[in-house]
């Protein structure tokens, strides 16, 4: 492939710094990761990533991404010990949506459709990842670097690279800051004498605290544990298996509400909504790191698709961009996402470059920003905007996970479009609606012979 560029410089070794390092590798002769923290080849947490160390979700899509860029990578997590839910069995999986708990019997078409549920935490994922772009030949990674500013020609209409500390300038054709949230774009931007870039947020306060622990043998058929918020109960659990035997337990509360820092705590706190067979195997669980907290307070989408003036030779990524409640586990699928998007945009140059990856890279977070809003807004206490149609919709919502009580194919679909594989608009074609219509009906028909129980759909 002709290169288009010299030397591409991107900011932070974050999931989606590594993501963006590998698709530019095909169009610079050189690509520059920058990062803060010291790194290793070693799987462990960083400083840098304080999230870190709470559970991180794996989509569909974004599992489908990731083989995409780098393929065979997901038979190597497995063969590295990731847990790997791909056999169908829905007995292995305990999830509730909103106070509904999804079909848990039977055979699920989705490993038939869709890469398996692969389970590795967040550090033992990136050193996959990371090891991946360390072997690509024309890509370098600087640790242990602080990013100072920004470089720009005398208009200041371009940039033109970046200041690291030890008073290092690194000359660039492109530079992508993927430092996450905290990210230093917009002060950059307004040093510069551009404006802000306008910014979108729900206001979610969502609190949760994390223990990994390992659990005896055989103590629970589960492999994956996921209890989300329900009318009144703005509050939930995840428990996922993990690599090295071990477990994550985390409990989570939105609007304001912050679980107990301290495993009896948790537990105390899980008893509100947790099987009893899922409490009695964490009670008998052995902790093997100290509890962690992290807070979100909303989640947050910066429009840089909406500016009106922005420099060439500046993208931005991941949750330097949009940053999600993390209940949902979007961020690393929506960061693989924004990576496809760049790749389509430069096999077209890089003219213009910054106006029509912004754009592409709206629609991706477009879909999980209207996803996970939506739910977080059928809460009164989460602040956000409401659009008329709100209402409609999450009543809808209701109805199709009603339906995934029972139906194996309805909890399918559903799955692949909340796994952004599928568009929203799936869940509105007519075959569907008919589909959720019938197994409303038939749930809520008396039994013919009269004993007053509901049948179940087929």
């Amino acid at each position: 492939m002709n290169k288009i560029g010299d030397h591409a410089v991107v900011l932070g070794a974050s999931m989606s710094g590594l993501l963006g390092a590998a698709v530019l590798a095909d169009f610079y002769e050189r690509v520059t990761l920058v990062e803060r923290d010291a790194l290793s080849s070693d799987v462990a947490n960083r400083r840098g990533v304080p999230q870190g160390r709470h559970p991180h979700a794996l989509l569909a899509r974004g599992a489908q991404t990731l083989e995409e860029l780098f393929p065979g990578i997901l038979d190597q997590l497995a063969a590295d010990g990731a847990p790997v839910w791909s056999d169908g069995d829905l007995s292995r999986l305990h999830v509730s949506f909103g106070g509904h708990r999804m079909v848990h019997r039977g055979y699920s078409p989705l490993v038939d459709e869709l890469p398996g549920m692969y389970q590795p935490s967040r550090p033992f994922l990136e050193a996959h990842v990371r090891q991946r772009v360390s072997k690509l030949p024309n890509v370098g990674l600087l640790d242990h670097r602080e990013v100072l500013g920004l470089t720009a020609t005398e208009d200041r209409r371009r940039v033109t690279g970046v200041r690291i500390s030890g008073d290092r300038v690194l000359p660039a054709n492109l530079v992508i800051d993927a430092m996450g949230r905290a990210a230093h774009t917009p002060a950059f931007l307004e040093s510069l004498g551009y404006e802000r870039p306008p910014e979108d947020h729900v206001v979610v306060r969502t609190t949760y605290v994390s223990q990994t622990l390992r659990l005896p043998p055989e103590a629970l058929p589960e492999q994956a544990v996921l209890i989300s918020p329900a009318p009144g109960r703005p509050t939930g659990m995840f428990l996922g298996h993990n690599e090295n035997d071990s477990w994550i337990f985390t409990v989570f509360g939105m609007a304001g509400r912050q679980p107990p820092r301290g495993t009896d705590g948790m537990l105390a706190f899980a008893e509100e909504f947790a099987p009893e067979h899922v409490l009695a195997a964490l009670r008998a669980g052995e902790p093997l790191a100290p509890v962690v907290q992290h807070r979100l307070p909303s989640s947050q989408w910066r429009r840089y698709d909406k500016m009106r003036r922005f420099p060439d030779g500046l993208l931005v990524t991941g949750d330097a961009m949009c940053s999600f409640n993390p209940i949902y586990g979007q961020g690393m699928s929506v960061a693989g996402m924004e990576a496809v998007a760049l790749r389509s945009v430069l096999h077209h140059g890089d003219t213009a470059l910054s106006r029509r990856y912004f754009r592409a890279a709206a629609k991706s977070i477009g879909v999980a920003w209207r996803l996970g809003a939506g739910t977080d807004l059928a809460f009164p206490e989460v602040v956000g905007r409401r659009t008329p149609s709100t209402r409609l919709t999450q009543r809808y919502a209701d109805w199709v996970l009603r339906a995934c009580e029972q139906d194996a194919a309805v909890h399918a679909q559903f799955t692949k479009v909340t796994g952004l594989v599928d568009p929203p608009a799936k869940l509105f074609h007519p075959s569907f609606v008919r589909r959720v219509a019938a197994v409303r009906y038939l749930s809520r028909s008396p039994d013919p012979a009269g004993t007053g129980s509901r049948r179940r759909a087929s």
